[in-house]
């Protein structure tokens, strides 16, 4: 079964010189425990593909599913609820609190939850290997233990899809290569990955890579 789905997407937006396609009639379908990475050259819509995923961003044309809803219509407050319960997010720049411990940055989504699930921060970064860091604030950990804890966070929902967006970008290689493999244990526990990337490493750990050319697949 397909986590999520895009059939026929495409996505225009206004500019001066008239509409910009973005994406061109893209179909695409993530399988549940997949690790998708999608390349291409700057322009090719590969951040609007994850928009599009993460359902920031709604479609002009074609059908976006999700496990075995269609979610093309929904209203924004219905698309956010969508988001929070099936969809993670992990930045190239981490995007943690600096004021928060690594737990706290965790908890962060679930924050005006009736339970924030602290508990559940705190497993989280013990499975990827930060559980003697629960106190610990973004300035006092590595930058692969900021980019563990942002995957952690992406987490805490128990999504069905993670979307990466440069996960190694601001990486050494031994770095990168040991949120890769934290990356493609998240898959082994059945979550999706679609990761948007520049590196040729990436694309060595997944599945399968998509190429996006001109807002179309190559």
């Amino acid at each position: 079964m397909a986590a999520i789905e895009l059939a026929g997407v495409t996505r225009r937006y206004d500019a001066a010189g008239g509409p910009v396609v973005a994406l061109d009639a893209v179909s695409l379908s993530v399988e549940e425990g997949a690790f998708v990475a999608v390349m291409g050259p700057s322009g090719s819509g590969k951040s609007t593909l994850l928009n599009v995923v993460g359902l920031l961003d709604a479609p002009d044309e074609g059908r976006i599913l999700v496990g075995d809803e269609d979610v093309t219509d929904t209203d924004v407050g219905e698309r956010t609820r969508i988001r929070k319960e099936t969809v993670g997010f992990v930045f190239q720049d981490f995007h943690l609190i600096p004021t928060l411990s690594a737990a706290e940055n965790v908890a962060v989504p679930t924050i005006f939850d009736a339970d924030p699930k602290r508990d559940r921060a705190a497993d989280l970064l013990g499975r990827v290997g930060l559980g003697d860091r629960l106190g610990h604030t973004p300035n006092e950990l590595s930058g692969g233990q900021k980019q563990r804890v942002a995957i952690a966070r992406s987490l805490i929902n128990r999504p069905s899809i993670v979307l990466a967006d440069e996960p190694t970008g601001n990486l050494d290689r031994d770095t990168g290569e040991r949120i890769l493999d934290t990356l493609t244990g998240v898959t082994d526990r059945g979550v999706s990955v679609v990761a948007v990337t520049h590196d040729p490493a990436v694309a060595a750990y997944a599945d399968r890579t998509v190429e996006l050319e001109d807002g179309a697949i190559a």
